[in-house]
């Protein structure tokens, strides 16, 4: 499986506030982000897997949604996490 239990916590426990923080809106958007980079990965050798295309424009409309909401919310977090994931608008 290529999101293990240890992985998914390291992924909390460096956005998030601890290891089993999966609420906040940073934490959230960090898991979006890692599935959406597997699912790219795996679409690039799969171009006819529909389910996963399916699946990939989902996640990217909330992980779109999530990052709306922190930008309304608090700026400065939204561009932290811009920045630390090496997104851009």
């Amino acid at each position: 499986m290529y999101l293990t239990k240890e992985k998914k916590q390291g992924i909390f426990e460096k956005y998030g506030k601890s290891k089993t923080d999966t609420g906040t809106t940073e934490a959230q958007i960090a898991l979006f982000s890692y599935r959406i980079s597997h699912l790219t990965d795996h679409l690039k050798s799969n171009r006819k897997d529909y389910s996963t295309e399916y699946a990939l424009k989902k996640l990217v409309g909330k992980r779109r949604s999530l990052l709306d909401y922190l930008k309304s919310k608090d700026i400065t977090r939204y561009r932290s996490i811009i920045a630390e994931l090496g997104m851009r608008k």
